[in-house]
């Protein structure tokens, strides 16, 4: 008797959907945060990177890549009126050569993580 190969197909569907059943919820359990903390990060980055020309032009800080939002050193403030961020970005791949950042960003959201409520700076590093 030959052997013959035959695909799992029933099994594909079934693991498919409990995978995307699970998914969503698997990124903020594993890291203990609210969605609306890890919303929050990702859209004050897209934000920043869309108006300093795109990612060929403009990288972010790496803290802004970190989704752990209470230890994140470009979160600079978390209260009723939403979240503040404030980082450095320049180049692609300017933090990895050691090259200085030339742009500074702060960037409010709102506490739900869905809107930009304001960009406060956007320009030239300032000194602290």
């Amino acid at each position: 008797m030959a052997f013959r190969f035959r695909p799992a197909t029933r099994l594909l569907p079934a693991a498919a959907g409990l995978l995307l059943a699970v998914a969503p919820l698997a990124p903020a359990l594993a890291q203990g945060l609210p969605f609306n903390e890890i919303r929050a990060l990702n859209l004050a980055r897209n934000a920043a990177v869309l108006s300093n020309g795109g990612l060929t032009v403009y990288t972010p800080a790496n803290c802004m890549f970190t989704t752990s939002a209470a230890t994140n050193p470009c979160l600079v403030r978390n209260d009723a009126d939403g979240f503040v961020y404030r980082f450095l970005g320049g180049p692609p791949g300017w933090e990895a050569k050691g090259l200085p950042a030339t742009t500074e960003t702060e960037i409010r959201i709102a506490p739900d993580g869905r809107r930009v409520v304001a960009i406060l700076y956007n320009g030239p590093p300032r000194s602290r």
